[in-house]
C-alpha cells in the first residue's frame, strides 16, 4: 500500500495542517479512510458538501454533463450557466449573476464592481470597509480585505483600498467612511473568524448607512449561502437586501464554483472589465444547478433549522456536563464551541479516534459544519462521539 502521507510530504507544498487521515470514500455524512475506518464528517469539505458526499442528484448531474459538454468558453452561450443564473436570481433579491471558480474570485469581482460604482457614482471613491476577524480569501487583494493580521503580516505591502474595522459595530463603519469609501463588505455570520453572530440590528444598520451614503453593501455569503444558516441565503436571516452577494463553498455541493450576484443598479461591469476562462463552465454549473435545485425543492433550509437546533441543544447539554466547553455559538449548521484552554489539537485527535471529524477553528475553538442533509440520528451519534472524546481528555 502506498504511503500517501509520506508522498504528500515529499511532493506537495506544505501549506495545509492535515489530520493524519487519508480519506478515500464518502457517502452522505460518512467517510472512510484507506484502512476502512468510518467517520462522521462534521467538516463537509469546509462547508462545501451541502448534500453530503456523493449525493445521487449531484453525481447524476456531473456524469450526464461530463458526457455532454464540459467546457467551451464565455465566448459562447452555455445552457447550464444560464439555467443556474436564472435559478439563483429568481430565488434571491438580486438581478444578475457572474460565475467564477472560488469564493476569493467572487469577492474580487465584487470589489471590482464596487470600485466601478465608486468611480462613476462617488467621484472616484475606491475604498472598501471590511471587518476585523473576517475572511474573504487568499488572493493578494482578499488578504488585504481579510481583517486578520495573521493572514496579512507576511504579505506587506498589502493591496491598498481596504479598511478593517471591528465587526458588529456600526459606529466603527460610520467613523471609517469618508469621501474615498465606495462599499462595505461583510459576512452575515463570520465563519473562519470564529463563527461570530452579529446582533440582530447590525446588518439593518449597515443597510441604512449604505443607503444614506450611497455605498455598495456587499455580503460575503461564501460560507453562509445555500442553506447553511437555515435560509437559502444568510441575508434572509437578518431582514436586509444587500446590493451584491458572493457565493462559493456549498454552491457546487463539492464541485468548485463561485458566484457574484448583484442588483441591476450596480451591474456596471462591461465586456472586457471582468471575465474568467473556467468560470461558469458547463460542468460546474450543472453541478451547482443540481445542488441548489435540490435544496430549494426539498426545503433543505427548514431541515437545517431543525438539525441546527438539535445540534446546538446537544452541544449546550455537553457544556453543562463538561466544564471544558465554555461557550457554544452559531446559527443553523454553522456552529462552534469554545474550550477553556488551547487544547483544540487534543480534542480533534481524540475525536478522530472516535470517528468524528471536526475543524480546529482556533487553538481554543472547534467548528462544526456538517452536510445540510445530516439526519437526527447522525447528529446524536456525533454528539455521543464528541462526548466520549471529551471524557477521555478529562480522564487523562
Amino acid at each position: 500500500m502506498a504511503n500517501w502521507m509520506e508522498m504528500e510530504h515529499r511532493y506537495y507544498m506544505q501549506v495545509s495542517r492535515r489530520q493524519p487521515i487519508v480519506i478515500v470514500r464518502g457517502q452522505g455524512t460518512r467517510v472512510w479512510d484507506e484502512a476502512g475506518k468510518e467517520y462522521l464528517d462534521f467538516t463537509a469539505g469546509w462547508a462545501v458538501n451541502s448534500l453530503g458526499h456523493c449525493h445521487p442528484a449531484l453525481v447524476q448531474a456531473v456524469q450526464e454533463q461530463a458526457g455532454t459538454l464540459i467546457q467551451t468558453s464565455n465566448q459562447f452561450y452555455s445552457i447550464p450557466q444560464l439555467k443556474l443564473a436564472q435559478l439563483l436570481v429568481e430565488n434571491s433579491c438580486l438581478d444578475r449573476a457572474f460565475f467564477a471558480n472560488s469564493g476569493a474570485e467572487a469577492n474580487e469581482g465584487a470589489v471590482k464592481l464596487a470600485r466601478k460604482y465608486g468611480r462613476t457614482h462617488r467621484n472616484g471613491a475606491y475604498q472598501v470597509i471590511t471587518a476585523l476577524n473576517s475572511f474573504h480569501g487568499r488572493t493578494m487583494s482578499m488578504v488585504a480585505a481579510t481583517g486578520q493580521p495573521r493572514y496579512q503580516e507576511q504579505w506587506h505591502p498589502l493591496t491598498p483600498g481596504f479598511v478593517n474595522v471591528p465587526y458588529d459595530d456600526i459606529n466603527a463603519i460610520k467613523q471609517a467612511t469618508n469621501v474615498e469609501t465606495c462599499a462595505v463588505m461583510l459576512e452575515p455570520v463570520q465563519g473562519e473568524g470564529g463563527v461570530n453572530v452579529p446582533s440582530p440590528r447590525y446588518l439593518k444598520q449597515v443597510r441604512e448607512w449604505c443607503d444614506e451614503q450611497n455605498l455598495v453593501m456587499i455580503l460575503d455569503e461564501v460560507q453562509t449561502g445555500i442553506g447553511r444558516l437555515g435560509t437559502l441565503f444568510g441575508y434572509q436571516q437578518f431582514g436586509v437586501e444587500p446590493d451584491a452577494i458572493t457565493l462559493a463553498k456549498g454552491l457546487g455541493g463539492g464541485v468548485p464554483i463561485g458566484a457574484l450576484l448583484a442588483k441591476e443598479k450596480f451591474c456596471l461591469l462591461a465586456p472586457g472589465d471582468h471575465g474568467s476562462t473556467f468560470g461558469g463552465n458547463a460542468l460546474t454549473c450543472a453541478a451547482a444547478f443540481a445542488t441548489v435545485d435540490y435544496v430549494i425543492r426539498n426545503d433543505i433550509s427548514a431541515h437545517v433549522r431543525a438539525m441546527g437546533q438539535r445540534l446546538q441543544k446537544g452541544l449546550n447539554a455537553l457544556k453543562s456536563r463538561h466544564q471544558i466547553i465554555t461557550q457554544v455559538r452559531g446559527m443553523g449548521l454553522l456552529l462552534a464551541f469554545e474550550l477553556g484552554g488551547d487544547i483544540s489539537p487534543q480534542v480533534v485527535s481524540l475525536c478522530n479516534e472516535n470517528g468524528l471529524l471536526l475543524n480546529p477553528l482556533r487553538p481554543n475553538a472547534l467548528r462544526l459544519m456538517p452536510p445540510l442533509t445530516i439526519t437526527p440520528q447522525e447528529v446524536d451519534l456525533g454528539l455521543e462521539r464528541l462526548e466520549r472524546a471529551l471524557s477521555q481528555l478529562t480522564a487523562s
